[in-house]
């Protein structure tokens, strides 16, 4: 039960994280796309993906938030990835 619900913990907060890079002005601009998401879009976001670890913190159990808080680093260096390995990051062109 506590696995399933860091799990989805962690999904949901990588969810976020998505949302997060997918409206990234500066990611945006340098591919030639519009601007992005609005200052406020982007605070919930945020709000979005760190809630889950406010909450896994406040019930005191430490592994599970780490486990959560581990989740979304590789998630977020994953999404990362990602949109680096699409040439968005460059604004499409890539060095090789």
């Amino acid at each position: 039960m506590v696995a399933a619900l860091t799990f989805a913990a962690t999904i949901g907060s990588i969810v976020f994280i998505l949302l997060l890079a997918l409206g990234d002005p500066k990611r945006r601009r340098a591919a030639g796309l519009s601007d992005g998401h609005g200052k406020a879009r982007r605070y919930f976001h945020v709000l979005g993906a760190a809630a889950p670890g406010l909450l896994i913190a406040l019930t005191g159990d430490a592994a599970m938030w780490l486990i959560w808080f581990g989740g979304c680093a590789v998630g977020g260096w994953a999404v990362g990835l990602w949109f680096a390995s699409r040439g968005e990051a460059s604004g499409g062109k890539r060095k090789g």
